[in-house]
């Protein structure tokens, strides 16, 4: 890397890191070559804890604020990463929702796809060639055209989500123009999340269905997933699959 670089770090924006996936993500990222930017909507304190955690273990990070469905909020959180950082060496698109009491119909719809899409497109810029964008979704919503059974209230979420992949995959061509990668990481019903709490109380069933067919991964296990991603050589478009070994051997994509 050019020595004259004023900040010489890898420079690495997780949305919805404040807890849960996002957070175990930014926390196996950061290292001393990795600035870590732990991205919230919210939660500032639950933020600032996890960036306490990373330099307490000797590595990098700090809070970015922004509720990426609010345009405004977007384009203020990455004006900040250019003024500060002047570049972004990978994105990973981890926030998601939808389950949340008291959500609009349409909000899945404005977080899973929309947002993700204009968080993409407004980066981009900033990302140098040999960057990478990330895409975090599951099993229920990468195979969602499949039409395999999905837990109550979850049809929603599984289409935004899969939209949201759709529209990624047709920015491909503009990724790769600009030497962008851009990759998938799809995971099963993963223990320890608050998802998997939110689904347990709605429809009980279904998690316990996905437990039969072996054990679901861990927050540690699809967190490193992830970040092995970031680096691992793949073709653009790439779908990286965790856990769910029924869904691996009978519709592999």
């Amino acid at each position: 890397m050019d020595r004259a670089d004023p900040y010489p770090r890898r420079i690495v924006l997780v949305t919805g890191a404040s807890r849960g996936i996002g957070a175990t993500t930014a926390q196996q990222l950061a290292g001393p070559d990795t600035h870590v930017l732990v991205n919230y909507r919210e939660k500032l304190k639950r933020a600032q804890a996890v960036v306490d955690a990373i330099t307490r273990a000797g590595g990098s990070a700090s809070v970015v604020g922004a509720d990426l469905s609010d345009d405004t909020a977007v384009t203020e959180m990455i004006d900040h990463i250019r003024d500060r950082y002047g570049r972004l060496d990978a994105l990973v698109l981890n926030a998601s929702g939808g389950l949340e009491r008291g959500a609009d119909p349409g909000y899945a719809l404005r977080l899973n796809r929309d947002a993700q899409v204009r968080l993409a497109t407004l980066v981009l810029p900033l990302i140098p060639p040999g960057g990478r964008i990330v895409f975090v979704t599951s099993h229920q919503a990468h195979f969602h055209a499949d039409g395999g059974p999905l837990p109550d209230g979850y049809e929603p979420i599984a289409a935004s989500k899969r939209a949201g992949e759709d529209a990624l995959r047709a920015l491909i061509p503009e990724f790769t123009d600009r030497g962008v990668g851009f990759v998938v990481v799809s995971g099963d019903m993963v223990d320890g999340t608050i998802v998997i709490r939110l689904l347990e109380r709605r429809d009980p069933g279904a998690v316990a269905a996905r437990r039969t067919h072996g054990p679901l991964p861990t927050v540690d296990d699809f967190a490193a997933a992830i970040v092995a991603a970031i680096d691992a050589p793949a073709v653009n478009g790439h779908t990286f699959l965790v856990g769910g070994h029924d869904y691996l051997t009978t519709t592999m994509r």
